[in-house]
């Protein structure tokens, strides 16, 4: 009895032991690379969608009534200014100049008789053998035949124009569009009918449409120093398959207007074209290197999560991850331009950002140094519309 009582009473404390709660355990601080954000100067780069238009399209049509006889340019193939393209019927014009030649001819007599009436009366005149009436009406006829002459005259020319009209030509040197009447086709003067469209290919213009508000952002820059604006402003084209044209532009024209259905400003760069690779009405993205940032901030891509909202990044205040919403730039040698929403200083996350939540304790582990920022090549890439690469993760 005596050797059971102390064995009922550790088993009583060791029931109470049993059902006491264990304390909870502080979250680990979670290791992290970082690296520090400061300002450098970095090159401002901008993509845009844009579209090709030829510099100069002219539409060729009908200056002369009459029937299409013949077609005399291959449909789709590149002509020179002055080139024959149709001839249209002649000969209905060519009787209309043979009847003003022979009007012309009848006045050109009626006005040497005049002046040899007037030659005739002048003496008389002088000597009252006539009357100063009779004489007065002799010139006055001589100088109406004189007129119906220069009359005639300016209708023959006119005749010979029209005449001319029949061979239709190239207006500019281009690439030639289709037919748009055929051969037997009757075209009027007074409608003024499309016979077909040339396109100049050389040089092109990249017509290009950048929202009003990125525009704004651009000239604050600019008003505040933070901008150095590039003269001219080097264009790069991006073609439909993602590769890089060989030729740079410039830009040679900015709208001083808002569309009010886009809400976006029109911009215009031009570049040669000598092997016709770029087409009118072929859409495209345009890099622009617009200046230089003087004070520009760049982040590792691997630091950046982007979502078609935009971006975010992880900064370290206090020993905790907190998230913060950016506005991203271009992409330039796998660093992401930051347009707003960090400052130099700020500590940025790097590695570990799929276990990072907003407020979670994290411990910085060898900071990364960041690359020179003011190095970068200037190739930019469009924004992705998914979650970015991971770096370190």
């Amino acid at each position: 009895m005596r050797i059971a009582l102390p064995l009922v009473a550790a088993m009583g404390l060791m029931l109470s032991a049993c059902g006491e709660a264990p304390a909870e355990a502080p979250p680990q601080a979670m290791p992290v690379q970082t690296v520090t954000v400061s300002g450098r100067p970095l090159p401002e780069i901008i993509e845009l969608p844009g579209r090709i238009e030829a510099v100069r399209v002219a539409e060729v049509r009908a200056r002369v009534t009459g029937i299409i006889q013949r077609r005399l340019f291959e449909e789709g193939t590149t002509v020179r200014a002055g080139q024959p393209l149709f001839r249209i019927d002649p000969s209905e014009l060519r009787a209309a100049q043979a009847q003003v030649e022979a009007s012309l001819q009848r006045a050109r007599a009626t006005a040497a008789n005049t002046a040899a009436v007037v030659d005739r009366y002048r003496p008389l005149v002088e000597q009252n053998a006539i009357s100063r009436q009779e004489y007065d009406a002799a010139v006055a006829a001589n100088r109406g035949a004189r007129a119906d002459v220069a009359q005639l005259q300016a209708q023959l020319r006119a005749s010979a124009l029209q005449l001319g009209y029949t061979n239709v030509t190239a207006p500019i040197s281009g690439r030639v569009g289709r037919a748009e009447v055929t051969e037997g086709a009757f075209v009027t003067q007074a409608e003024a009918t499309l016979l077909t469209r040339i396109e100049q290919m050389s040089p092109v213009w990249a017509t290009i449409e950048q929202s009003a508000a990125d525009q704004l952002r651009m000239r604050r820059l600019v008003d505040t120093g933070q901008l150095r604006l590039n003269n001219p402003v080097r264009a790069e084209l991006i073609l439909p398959d993602g590769s890089t044209y060989g030729v740079t532009g410039a830009i040679d024209f900015l709208g001083q207007s808002v569309s009010a259905t886009t809400g976006t400003v029109q911009l215009r760069a031009e570049f040669a074209n000598p092997q016709g690779l770029l087409l009118p009405g072929e859409f495209v993205r345009v890099r622009l290197t617009v200046g230089e940032l003087t004070n520009g901030i760049a982040v590792p891509q691997g630091a950046v999560s982007v979502t078609p909202e935009g971006g975010s990044v992880f900064v370290v205040v206090g020993g905790k991850a907190v998230a913060r919403t950016v506005e991203l730039g271009e992409m330039i040698d796998g660093q992401w331009l930051i347009d707003g929403g960090l400052k130099p200083g700020d500590v940025v996350i790097t590695s570990n950002l799929q276990k990072l939540r907003d407020g979670a304790p994290v411990q910085v582990q060898q900071p990364a140094a960041a690359r020179p920022q003011g190095q970068a090549s200037g190739q930019a890439r469009p924004q992705p519309q998914a979650s970015a690469a991971t770096q370190g993760r």
